[in-house]
């Protein structure tokens, strides 16, 4: 097992503790309904039993800590060692965690506990995956706002564990003149425009262009950033020189493994990937009993 090396404490993008415990209750709740009856009839009250996290797949670790909080919020006695932290290369068959406590409350918070790391898990390993095709291109590889609604801070923050950096968290983080905003406008220049004289000024306006002519009138009208959508390579090396340092550009659309380091060796200053949080298959990971003392 390797670990992703980095200074940033990743963490501290997770929601604070009094915010993760109001959407662990959600989840429960939806989850357990009225309570958990299969537990409830079978596990006598006072059973206690001791269970391990493992992976079933090569996997990039992500969302262990928050599973940890599932199992404590039910079942606050219980005891949890994490074995496996955040941002961990694991192989098949890796003991992720310990859980020890009693029976029933422990069988009823698993699927939900399980959910979430498996989930947050298989967006960090799908994200290692496109970043390691996009080392050393000199690209930046990004995420998108394209997450299941109520999990994004969670999606986001399992494409860092994987390798790249957050575009928008949310629509207030930036500005991004997309086509609909350019035709309600009436073009990109009114639209820059409109956006220059109310814009605060440290933060970056962006212009998505679907077409080289577009992204020389979005240069010429001082774009901050320029999102090529949709194009290929070797239009993206067009872009590229047409706007010669004077915007920075992101590619964007239809990205996938088989594409991504061609079009991050175009020039582009960032490439964000939609398939890495809207797409990105679940890890296989099992809460299994243990039968050692």
């Amino acid at each position: 097992m390797t670990r992703r090396p980095d200074n940033l404490d990743m963490r501290s993008m997770l929601p604070s503790k009094d915010v993760l415990h109001e959407m662990i209750d959600g989840w429960l709740a939806e989850d357990i309904g009225r309570l958990d009856i299969t537990t409830e009839f079978l596990i006598p009250a006072e059973t206690k039993a001791r269970f391990v996290l493992n992976t079933r797949d090569d996997a990039v670790i992500c969302g262990i800590g928050v599973a940890a909080e599932v199992f404590h919020r039910h079942v606050p006695e219980c005891e949890v060692e994490i074995l496996t932290p955040d941002g961990t290369r694991a192989g098949s068959g890796a003991s992720l965690a310990r859980v020890e406590g009693p029976a029933r409350g422990l069988l009823t918070s698993e699927r939900t506990a399980l959910n979430l790391l498996q989930l947050m898990t298989g967006i960090a390993t799908r994200t290692a995956e496109f970043a390691d095709l996009v080392a050393g291109t000199g690209a930046t590889l990004i995420d998108t706002r394209k997450t299941i609604p109520g999990y994004r801070i969670l999606s986001k923050y399992a494409t860092v564990v994987g390798g790249a950096r957050n575009h928008r968290i949310r629509l207030d983080d930036g500005l991004l003149i997309k086509d609909n905003h350019i035709a309600v406008c009436g073009g990109i220049g009114a639209a820059l425009a409109r956006a220059k004289s109310l814009t605060p000024t440290l933060i970056k306006i962006e212009v998505e262009c679907d077409t080289i002519d577009q992204v020389s009138e979005a240069a010429d009208a001082g774009a901050d950033v320029i999102l090529l959508d949709n194009m290929d390579a070797d239009l993206m090396r067009e872009a590229v020189a047409i706007v010669d340092g004077r915007s920075e550009i992101e590619a964007s659309g239809g990205i996938t493994l088989e594409t991504v380091r061609e079009k991050a060796q175009s020039g582009v200053d960032y490439i964000s990937v939609g398939r890495m949080t809207q797409s990105a298959p679940a890890a296989d990971i099992g809460l299994d009993i243990s039968l050692s003392n």
